[in-house]
């Protein structure tokens, strides 16, 4: 046990014996070693002992009885101390297994890539550079980027036409301080974007979604005056937006002055074929392409951008500032030498191919255990939804939360507004896990699944 922290060993000792008591290690009546001992062993003060004791006595974590010695209490809870507030919660532990999406493996970014292009573009950044930023974001960027779009994605721009963000979810403001609602979006999708649109006093009307993605047919009916749409691959159902859906939504933004934009959510991580080129290379006067490094790099990386037609670049740039409040200037010239010199699409392929390592893991684990659930979406990305039986959702979410392991229910991404019918689901993140993990966060799922004929994951 080790005695460091703030507080002194006090402190650090009833720290200790929280953690230990809230983790399971000492179990409720388990007797703790006498003063006189565990001072010895600690090498602390045999009072120090006996302070931390008395304390956690008066807190609620032991009880001391003459005769019986310190022992764990019943409960492994702080009790109310007199007439003082209780003593606050402490955090939750760590999951043992993190299976959420939208996550990257946070140990591949490519450090070493990272800080070569760093080095190199500090040396030929301009003094400019370090003054106050454009909102339009660097040049260097921009113009690496117009190149990379068109090459990989299939996007139709030139670098005037490409505003820089701090990540998708920046872009989303400040488009929706420029456009007229209501917005259309799909079924299932973030509470999070919703979100945002419902802060901006944008009403949204969701649109049906299937194995071809959104039904744009329903556009003409929703009154919306533009569309928010996943069509690399649809979030979180999977499955990108079929041609003749692609044609329907061009057409309705054509005919009606509609904008449609497209979230290239997981655009570069398709497994089976080459990616579905983007949409808007279809109409780039009608297209907004919204794009980001969260997760093909890092969220801790905040750039994202916006590929514009014409006439939204100045009022996006207006409703951005006069100056770049949000993205880092030297973190957009390393990431413009970073696609430049090639170390972007090598990072991109090599994690393509991990990714798509975990996914034949994943959906052969799930063959062999529990080839009753349904997998869909694992044609891209870094998900896959488990579709459950009805009622089974809930159950398997806190079964997964009892051995340490947390996912994500389907029911959280459905618009509260939505007629679709109800499909149970776990959507399930194979990109966060480090390497040595995986394999246990697929035992783990494996085991919470609901068995053949529907029986709740915590049932008999």
């Amino acid at each position: 046990m080790e005695l460091t922290g703030p507080g002194g060993r006090r402190a650090s000792l009833m720290r200790a014996l929280r953690e230990a008591i809230r983790s399971g290690r000492l179990a409720p009546g388990t007797r703790l070693p006498p003063y006189r001992t565990l001072s010895a062993d600690l090498g602390i003060a045999r009072n120090t002992v006996a302070e931390a004791y008395a304390e956690l006595v008066a807190e609620g974590w032991l009880t001391a009885r003459q005769g019986s010695g310190t022992r764990v209490a019943p409960r492994a809870a702080p009790a109310r101390r007199g007439p003082a507030s209780p003593v606050p919660s402490p955090p939750p532990a760590r999951p043992a297994y993190n299976l959420l999406q939208g996550q990257p493996d946070a140990s591949s970014f490519p450090r070493s890539s990272w800080l070569t292009s760093a080095r190199r573009a500090l040396t030929a950044a301009p003094t400019e550079a370090f003054g106050p930023g454009d909102p339009h974001g660097r040049p260097e960027l921009r113009e690496a980027l117009a190149e990379y779009l068109a090459r990989a994605r299939g996007v139709r721009t030139d670098p005037a036409s490409i505003v820089i963000s701090s990540g998708f979810a920046h872009s989303l403001r400040l488009l929706v301080r420029v456009l007229r609602g209501p917005m259309a979006v799909e079924a299932y999708g973030l509470a999070f974007h919703r979100g945002i649109l419902a802060a901006a006093r944008m009403r949204t009307v969701p649109l049906a979604v299937d194995a071809e993605g959104a039904r744009t047919g329903e556009l003409a009916a929703s009154g919306a005056r533009s569309v928010l749409l996943t069509p690399a691959h649809q979030f979180p159902t999977g499955g990108p937006l079929g041609p003749e859906r692609r044609a329907a939504v061009v057409d309705w933004a054509r005919t009606t002055g509609g904008t449609v934009l497209e979230d290239d959510y997981d655009g570069e991580f398709r497994y089976d074929r080459q990616p579905v080129g983007a949409l808007q290379g279809l109409d780039p006067e009608r297209v907004v392409h919204l794009g980001s490094v969260s997760k093909s790099l890092s969220p801790a990386v905040r750039l994202g951008w916006m590929v514009l037609p014409g006439p939204l670049v100045a009022e996006v740039v207006a409703a951005k500032g006069e100056r770049e409040a949000t993205a880092s200037a030297l973190d957009q010239l390393t990431l413009a030498d970073l696609i430049t010199s090639g170390a972007y699409d090598r990072h991109v392929r090599r994690m393509r191919q991990r990714y798509r390592r975990r996914r034949d893991l994943l959906v052969a684990a799930l063959a062999e255990r529990a080839p009753h659930i349904d997998v869909s979406g694992v044609a891209a990305g870094l998900h896959a939804v488990l579709e459950l039986p009805p009622g089974t959702e809930d159950a398997a979410v806190r079964a997964a939360l009892a051995r340490g392991l947390v996912l994500d229910g389907l029911a959280g991404y459905r618009h509260p507004d939505s007629t679709m019918p109800v499909q149970d689901g776990l959507v399930v993140g194979y990109g966060t896990p480090p390497e040595h993990a995986f394999s246990g966060a697929l035992e783990a799922l494996c085991r919470i699944l609901p068995p053949a004929g529907g029986r709740r994951p915590d049932g008999p």
